[in-house]
This record gives structure tokens, sequence and C-alpha cells, in this order.
């Protein structure tokens, strides 16, 4: 069964992390750790219009951690924050209650389900998902991403907001 949790595919994605690294000025950033096994990342996101348009990630994490950021930052540029939250939920259900894998563009995520008979790893895999959405919202409440009417002033600096 743990050659199922560690398969060839989870492994590939976990050696190969798109958007790795920190954004010089993101609109927001947040940090997520699994308590169990110290898993860590950090995500910086920069939205426009409701959508990512740059994004980042910081992972120190098992590979089942990395897999699902890998999913994640090959997919997200373009991604709504709702989409995003939709898909961490979606991942969610298939882990805690045998929910269908997430459709639409983080649908990869379906290779992550052997990690539903693992409950000890669901907090790890699920890490990049709630920091991102954690971020957008973030980002949100702070006036980024969010499109300003044309006789708005000037949205506040990343700056401003720390």
């Amino acid at each position: 069964m743990i050659d199922e949790l560690y398969s060839a595919n989870i492994l590939r994605l976990a050696a190969n992390m798109p958007r790795a690294g920190r954004l010089a000025a993101p609109d927001a950033s947040a940090e997520k750790v699994a308590r169990l096994c110290g898993s860590r990342i950090v995500v910086d996101v920069k939205l426009e219009d409701g959508k990512v348009v740059d994004f980042a990630q910081e992972v120190k994490a098992c590979a089942l951690g990395q897999a699902a950021a890998a999913v994640l930052g090959a997919h997200v540029i373009g991604a709504t924050c709702e989409e995003i939250a939709v898909a961490r939920d979606a991942f969610r259900a298939m882990l805690k209650s045998g929910g269908p894998p997430p459709a639409g563009r983080f649908s990869d995520l379906s290779m992550l389900e052997p990690v539903k008979d693992y409950p000890q790893r669901h907090a790890s895999s699920m890490l990049a998902f709630e920091a991102t959405v954690e971020a957008c919202q973030l980002a949100r409440d702070h006036g980024h991403g969010v499109q300003a009417p044309a006789e708005a002033g000037s949205r506040t600096s990343p700056a401003d907001v720390a």
C-alpha cells in the first residue's frame, strides 16, 4: 500500500516544483504548517481582476505535500480565488470522505487519491491549497486584485499592508 502512496507520478511531481521561491512584491502571503509532521509552505500571490497573475511558493514538506504544491504551481496562474477554494474543498472531500477528485485545472490532484487511507498525511497534503486560499483572501481584503471603478483612487501598496 505504501508503494501506491508514493507512486512514481507523485515522486515525479515532488521533484519538479513549479514556481518555487518567493515574489519580490506580492499582494499577500500566507504560511501554513502541518503540526503532526512539521511540513511548512509559504505562498505569495499577486492578483489582477480576481485572478492569480503571479505566484511563488516556498515548500518544505514531505513528498505528498510537495506533489500537491507542484499541481497547484503548475496550474495556478489565471485561476480565480474561487476556483482555488473550490479545488481545495474538493481535495479535502476526496481525502476525508471519499469524494471525487477535483475537476478542471487542478484535476491532477487525483494522483493523491491514495492519501485518503492515511489520515495523518492529510494536513501536509492540503498545505499549499490552504495557504493559497488564505493569501488570496488577504489580498482581496486589502483591495488587491479587485477591479476598481475608473473613478476610484489608487490601490494600497504592499508596503502599506504590512
